[in-house]
């Protein structure tokens, strides 16, 4: 069980850096690309399509990073006013439903990457597949993350706390 435990920080430790620096890639190019098309009157062709994939990348790893920290799987209301047995029973609802949805996600990405693959961003040279395996990679990484989430046990109320 630690060895699962430190296989998930390192996971979503790793998750978190290479979000964060799509970010900053992001960021970079972006104003790269105002810098280069209203003061150099040069627009680069690469910057936004680097930064539109940056972005997408970033946004679906910072979905798994907010499922890790159960941001997403709150349904605080209704959990809070339930008694111990029934908000449990409320996570596995959640946690049934979430998971249902991201395996779809997770075929759906894989099916659109795949018929994508022979077409190209002309700005980077590269396969338009590179941007759209972010849905599956992004939805797996959130499986994971809800399920350790889940499997972390109860979570404690704020009326519990009162």
């Amino acid at each position: 069980m630690r060895f699962l435990h430190g296989l998930d920080q390192a996971l979503f430790r790793l998750v978190s850096m290479v979000a964060q620096l799509l970010l900053l890639t992001a960021v970079i190019a972006g104003f790269y690309q105002v810098l280069a098309r209203f003061v150099l009157e040069s627009p680069s062709a690469w910057s936004e399509a680097w930064t539109r994939a940056s972005i997408i990348w970033a946004v679906m790893l910072g979905v798994a990073l907010a499922f890790r920290q159960g941001a997403m799987l709150s349904v605080e209301m209704l959990h809070s006013l339930l008694g111990k047995p029934w908000a449990r029973r409320l996570e596995h609802a959640v946690l049934l439903v979430v998971v249902s949805f991201l395996g779809f996600l997770t075929w759906v990405g894989g099916q659109m990457t795949w018929r994508v693959r022979f077409q190209t961003m002309p700005s980077l040279d590269a396969s338009i597949s590179w941007v759209y395996i972010a849905i599956p990679i992004g939805a797996v990484l959130s499986l994971i993350a809800v399920i350790a989430y889940w499997a972390e046990g109860p979570r404690r109320t704020h009326i519990d706390n009162i």
